[in-house]
C-alpha cells in the first residue's frame, strides 16, 4: 500500500475524531489550550493503537481468509464508510456546556477509534506492515483533532455535520479502490 493510499485512510479514520472534537471545542466551557492538546493526544493515541490490535488480531486468520480478503476489506471499509455518512446525517446538534472529564475523553477516544480497529484487521489481511500506517493514522488524527477543537471554538456549528460525511465518503472509495485493484489484478 502506498503512502497516498495511507495518508487518504488516516485521513478519512481522522474524521470522526475532527468531528467530535469540533463538538467538543463547542461544547466544553472554559477550553483552554491544554484541553485541546489532550483531547488531541487521546484521540491520536486511540487512532493510532486501534490498527494495531486489529492487526495482531487479523493475522491469526488471515490464512484460513485469504482468498477472500480484499472482499472483507471492502466490506469493512465501505462499512464503516457509510455508517459515518449515515450518522452524519442523524447527528443532532445539542450544544451544552459541559466540563471535560478523563471518563468523557476515554468513552469518546474508544468510540472514535473502532473504525481503526476494523481498518487494521483490513491491513492485516492485506499483508500491509502496520507500525509506519499506525503511527500516521495517530500524528493525522492529532493534528486534525487539535485544530478541529480550535474550529470547534470559533465556528464549530457549521461544519460538524459535513467533516464527517467527507470521512465516510473517502473510506468508501478506498474500500472500492481495493476490491477492484484486486479484481483486476486477478484478470
Amino acid at each position: 500500500m502506498n503512502l497516498l493510499s495511507i495518508l487518504l485512510i488516516a485521513v478519512g479514520l481522522a474524521m470522526d475524531a475532527f468531528a467530535v472534537s469540533i463538538t467538543c471545542g463547542l461544547t466544553l466551557k472554559r477550553l483552554k489550550i491544554k484541553h485541546a492538546f489532550i483531547i488531541a493526544i487521546s484521540f491520536g493515541f486511540f487512532q493510532g493503537i486501534m490498527p494495531i490490535i486489529g492487526w495482531l488480531a487479523g493475522v491469526g486468520f488471515r490464512d484460513f481468509l485469504s482468498n477472500i480478503d480484499h472482499w472483507i476489506a471492502f466490506g469493512l471499509l465501505v462499512a464503516i464508510g457509510g455508517k459515518m455518512i449515515y450518522e452524519s446525517f442523524k447527528l443532532e446538534s445539542s450544544v451544552e456546556n459541559r466540563e471535560l472529564s478523563w471518563t468523557f475523553l476515554l468513552f469518546l477516544s474508544i468510540a472514535t477509534s473502532i473504525d481503526a480497529f476494523a481498518v487494521g484487521l483490513s491491513f492485516s489481511f492485506l499483508k500491509v506492515e502496520i507500525i509506519t500506517p499506525s503511527c500516521i493514522i495517530g500524528i493525522v488524527t492529532f493534528i486534525l483533532s487539535m485544530i478541529g477543537v480550535v474550529i470547534g471554538k470559533k465556528v464549530g456549528h457549521l461544519f460538524e455535520r459535513k467533516i464527517e460525511t467527507f470521512g465516510g465518503i473517502i473510506l468508501v472509495l478506498i474500500g472500492f479502490k481495493i476490491l477492484l485493484t484486486h479484481l483486476y489484478q486477478n484478470i
